[in-house]
């Protein structure tokens, strides 16, 4: 088996860095309690923690957003990108994800188990869309809205029942992602289940090892361990 390839620190940028030179705004929800998109019940991140991104990743995310600006006006706000291998576990433990095991559960995963996915290497990205005053753009659900009825998932790329304004918004932040991995020439799977979710495909992140908080600095730790 082929030994995988480790993040380190240095394979990872605070996207916070980014803020005041594109059109973007970083909003961590799982960080914040209180959060009206945190479902799990209590924060799952620390509460100084940054949204951290493989540096591979990151030119996809920035050219997007600047595609995007430069098209609509509108303004990619960011809701999670690193989640560690501790952080999954968190989520995992909750009474909430207990309650509903299909979310775990293939061939329409909502949530992936510990150490599996996009997201605890740095590589995936939850967006949404914001006006110039920051009003939330009506993406036909909120970010994570995780379906109680697998067979029914309004959330999906493929659910069409919705406003043309909503599929038209969908469409755009889908547009501009695609357009700029192309750029880049890096390839981008927007995942099936979720509008808001954007990552490498599978082949491309299972080379690289999940990240562990107990092996970051202090400073890159996602959540308190």
């Amino acid at each position: 088996m082929t030994d995988l390839i480790p993040v380190t620190a240095d394979d990872l940028l605070p996207l916070e860095d980014f803020q005041s030179s594109h059109p973007l705004r970083i909003d961590l929800v799982y960080a914040q309690a209180s959060h009206i998109d945190n479902m799990f019940g209590g924060a799952i991140y620390r509460p100084d923690a940054r949204m951290l991104c493989h540096r591979k990743f990151l030119p996809i995310i920035l050219d997007a957003a600047n595609l995007c600006h430069a098209r609509s006006g509108l303004f990619f706000e960011l809701k999670d990108c690193l989640r560690t291998v501790e952080a999954q576990e968190k989520m995992r433990q909750t009474d909430i994800v207990k309650a509903n095991p299909h979310w775990l559960e293939e061939p329409n995963r909502l949530l992936s188990p510990p150490g599996k996915g996009g997201h605890p290497r740095g590589m995936a990205i939850d967006i949404i869309l914001l006006d110039k005053n920051g009003g939330e753009i009506d993406m036909g659900t909120r970010f994570d809205y995780l379906t109680p009825d697998p067979a029914q998932n309004p959330a999906a790329r493929s659910f069409t029942d919705l406003p043309a304004s909503v599929l038209e918004m969908r469409a755009l932040l889908e547009s501009c992602m695609m357009e700029a991995a192309a750029k880049n020439d890096l390839p981008l799977l927007p995942l099936p289940q979720e509008w808001w979710d954007f990552r490498f495909p599978r082949d491309l992140y299972d080379l690289y090892a999940p990240i562990i908080d107990a092996n970051m600095p202090a400073a890159f730790r996602m959540t308190g361990i």
